[in-house]
């Protein structure tokens, strides 16, 4: 048996496509296939910023190293930053920041380390401290998806890039079928997401797999429909970038936080109602739908009462007027 480009002995199955390769061969065909994905789909154009979603997982690892071979190889002209955020988690996050420190010396991509602790005033240590391990996930979710976003309009980045791969948009089209949710079935199917007024997202690994991760009961199905029908996986993603809605389907308009200034679909962010939350001791707020419209409301009142400035009141210490979560502030200086 022999390796599908060469002579040598097979070491590797290809996921994807069920071919055999040696390990160079192997290397040599992921790299044309993502190189493929990002010319079919026009993710990037020349002389752009490119933000670099960096969490120290094997996922951006890889994206890190592969945009930086593909960039040198076809000179694609791009210039790259990584972003990594500090979700400010003992004994996890720590490991993870040393990754991306090393992948910053070794590809010599400038980093940029961004905290919660900073951008919020809280770390998920604080804030599983304060409401226990129900919910942390939702809070981290969002906090995380705005720092990333943050800090790349802090370098004035093009687009945002995130290791996302197959297995990953598939579970995402299959759980928003599930759901119903046509705005975001739509919005995984897209090469670039983002509005006009949002930074744009691209995802160069979207056609490639990544049979090792296997998370929860959903890409389990996946995987054994995968078993049945080997093409499941890339018949999902297409289905969901063929996608058209009718006329008489809504899709929320994006309105900018009026706390916060951040691209929302709400009045008020998601992470405001969280921090809201925090703040008023009370960590269903956000996440209970009654407490929520409760809170927009309250929160919408005492931004009236503030006059002239860009948070609230109900975000204001009492000492002197200053920020107690620097929202507002750290928005002005992205």
């Amino acid at each position: 048996m022999k390796c599908t480009n060469c002579e040598e002995k097979p070491r590797i199955k290809a996921a994807k496509t069920g071919q055999l390769f040696c390990a160079p061969c192997f290397t040599d065909w992921f790299e044309k296939d993502v190189h493929e994905t990002i010319i079919k789909c026009e993710l990037f154009k020349r002389n752009e910023k490119i933000a670099i979603g960096a969490s120290g997982g094997k996922d951006s690892i890889v994206l890190s190293h592969i945009m930086k071979r593909l960039n040198d190889r076809y000179d694609y002209g791009l210039n790259f930053y990584l972003i990594c955020i500090d979700e400010g988690i003992k004994g996890y996050r720590d490991f993870s920041i040393e990754s991306v420190l090393k992948s910053e010396k070794d590809l010599e991509i400038p980093l940029i380390i961004l905290s919660y602790k900073d951008l919020y005033g809280w770390t998920m240590d604080d804030i599983v401290a304060k409401i226990g391990k129900k919910n942390n996930c939702t809070f981290c979710g969002v906090f995380r998806r705005q720092a990333l976003d943050r800090g790349a309009q802090k370098i004035n980045a093009n687009k945002l890039l995130t290791g996302h791969n197959a297995d990953d948009l598939a579970e995402t089209v299959y759980l928003n079928v599930l759901r119903g949710d046509t705005a975001r079935l739509q919005r995984c199917g897209a090469n670039i997401t983002g509005s006009e007024d949002s930074l744009p997202r691209a995802k160069p690994l979207k056609y490639s797999y990544e049979k090792d991760i296997v998370i929860g009961n959903v890409r389990t199905l996946i995987k054994d429909l995968e078993a049945i029908r080997p093409r499941t996986i890339m018949d999902l993603i297409r289905s969901a970038e063929e996608l058209t809605l009718k006329d008489n389907v809504s899709v929320p308009d994006l309105l900018l936080c009026q706390r916060c200034g951040y691209i929302s679909s709400q009045k008020i962010c998601k992470a405001c109602l969280l921090l809201t939350g925090l703040e008023k001791d009370d960590p269903n707020i956000g996440i209970t739908k009654k407490k929520k419209w409760k809170a927009e409301i309250q929160i919408e009142k005492e931004s009236l009462e503030v006059d002239g400035k860009t948070g609230l009141s109900s975000c204001m210490s009492k000492d002197e007027g200053k920020s107690a979560c620097e929202c507002a502030q750290q928005n002005l200086d992205f």
